[in-house]
């Protein structure tokens, strides 16, 4: 085993609205944690004071002015955080973020997959500057409430929000259970206005069955603490009923825990083959490679659309690379970068865009995505549908088809 353990999320350009946020996600968004042998989280960063330069001369001036001029209450706290935040935001990475102390328990409880809230993913939609929907967790507040992928949240509790906003509105959105909080989420033309009560989210787990021919489906939502394992037991379970190929649905998945995602293709490749390359801003090279034997020699098909992401991504990639599975569907989201989460001394946090990952055959990822191997597009009426009758998905049709 490595020295330190690497806990990593990349969690799309999303947000997992469960408890407060997760970015991706979304938006979450993706992070590196750095765990040390006894499972300590430990990267503690300290920040020198010492040689603050112009920026902190400059704050000092408007320090200055602040306390000979200003009418009101000064918030020393605030106008650190506020500065901070600022700084931070002036990077222009949607990825890399300012967490406050209070705010960093929420975010690395909802980094392993332990939510309260309503239960959707959501990430930034560019083409109207909202928060769009990826979609919501089954059995959560969201789903039972009829949101669907594609939503676009226009106001929280009536205080309106543009798609840069996205960890404001997580947190406008958190709470504590059973408390509520108002929607007002853009349809196509149609305005929805709904209250929904925050609940404990128990996240997606792994889904299979077996359909037409022998062909085993596994589909599952996110990568989360446990997913590979989960991914392993129902796929020997699909086995013992005499599946021949299987179908691994990732539309929709907006991404987790790397590693999850690592093993799951670690299931399938060869011993040493590459799942992954990370690239750091010096070109230095990290290779992530299959450490064990397959356990999977059949034919396996993926369907991707627009919103798969991130680790899906990761997995689909070294896949197809490999030659190991075909894609169906249509291009995928397209993040491709990875963060490093790092605990200040003061106990606040700083994700940071660090690394960016490539496919085994090195092939970028970032705002580029993933092609299908047989592109198949949804018709308009079903493409934001969570539950599709299988006659009329004709992704997963093709897909069946390719399988037999």
């Amino acid at each position: 085993m490595e020295e330190k353990k690497r806990f990593k999320v990349y969690k799309i350009i999303m947000l997992v609205i469960l408890v407060s946020f997760i970015t991706f996600l979304i938006t979450s968004i993706g992070m590196y944690q750095y765990f040390s042998n006894n499972g300590k989280l430990g990267n503690t960063l300290v920040v020198s004071s010492e040689n603050n330069g112009e920026i902190a001369s400059m704050l000092s001036k408007y320090k200055l002015l602040i306390d000979k001029y200003f009418l009101g209450e000064v918030d020393e706290e605030k106008l650190k955080e506020g500065a901070i935040k600022g700084y931070i935001e002036g990077l222009g990475d949607e990825y890399t973020e300012y967490i406050p102390k209070e705010d960093m328990k929420d975010y690395m409880e909802e980094a392993t997959g332990n939510f309260v809230g309503i239960g959707i993913y959501m990430v930034k939609d560019n083409d109207t500057n909202k928060v769009m929907v990826l979609s919501p967790i089954k059995g959560s507040p969201a789903e039972k409430s009829g949101i669907l992928p594609g939503d676009l949240i226009i106001s929280v509790d009536g205080v309106q929000y543009s798609g840069d906003e996205m960890s404001v509105i997580a947190n406008k959105i958190k709470g504590e259970e059973g408390s509520k909080v108002k929607l007002e989420l853009l349809r196509g033309t149609e305005t929805l206005n709904l209250e929904l009560t925050r609940e404990n989210i128990k996240v997606n787990p792994v889904e299979g069955k077996v359909l037409q021919n022998n062909i085993g489906y596994i589909k599952f939502s996110s990568f989360d603490e446990g997913t590979a394992e989960e991914f392993k037991s129902k796929y020997q379970e699909l086995e013992k009923q005499g599946i021949k190929s299987l179908i691994i649905d990732l539309r929709n998945n907006g991404g987790g825990i790397v590693d999850q995602a690592l093993e799951i293709a670690d299931y399938v490749l060869e011993k040493d083959e590459v799942i992954l390359y990370e690239v750091d801003k010096n070109g230095n090279e990290e290779v992530e490679k299959a450490e064990k034997d397959p356990i999977i020699n059949m034919p396996i098909i993926m369907l991707t659309n627009n919103n798969t992401a991130s680790s899906s991504e990761i997995l689909a990639g070294a896949l197809k690379d490999h030659g190991k599975a075909k894609i169906v569907g249509t291009k995928t989201y397209g993040k491709g970068v990875i963060q490093q989460l790092m605990t200040l001394q003061d106990e606040s946090g700083l994700k940071i865009t660090t690394e960016e990952y490539l496919t085994p055959n090195k092939t970028k990822i970032n705002k580029v995505g993933i092609e299908p191997d047989e592109e198949v597009k949804l018709p308009d009426d079903f493409k934001n549908k969570l539950n599709i009758d299988e006659k009329d998905d004709i992704q997963l049709q093709k897909a069946i088809e390719m399988a037999k």
